[in-house]
């Protein structure tokens, strides 16, 4: 699902608007894969999956694939429709400066969520 992760988000300009300002790297972890993903100017410049030794990112989000599957799922359910309900419950951790996440929630909210409108155009 995050391989079409650019996609999503590079073709929906208010997502790209909200993040016009962050310019950085993250890592989306589901279950044992993870994703590094460079943001540029609100445009997802590239998302990488494989090892990631030796990559630098500011933050990371980590959950076990069952946590992202409610996540991405058409209507999730109650501690699961956002990053922090899901660290709140325990669901999910948040790793590393907290700064670019904070200062562009909104957008890294966004991004996060893209990957749902895939389950709703294929009715999961």
């Amino acid at each position: 699902m995050l391989d079409r992760l650019a996609e999503l988000v590079n073709e929906d300009p208010s997502i790209v608007r909200l993040g016009r300002f962050m310019s950085c790297e993250f890592v989306i972890a589901v279950g044992d894969a993870s994703y590094h993903v460079e943001v540029r100017q609100g445009r997802i410049e590239a998302v990488r999956s494989g090892p990631l030794k030796m990559r630098s990112h500011a933050f990371a989000i980590s959950a076990p694939d069952d946590v992202w599957d409610q996540f991405w799922g058409p209507l999730p359910d109650p501690g699961y429709q956002d990053i922090f309900a899901m660290t709140r419950w325990g669901h999910a951790k948040i790793d590393g400066d907290l700064a670019p996440l904070l200062a562009n929630l909104r957008y890294v909210k966004e991004v996060l969520a893209a990957p749902r409108r895939l389950n709703r155009r294929t009715g999961q």
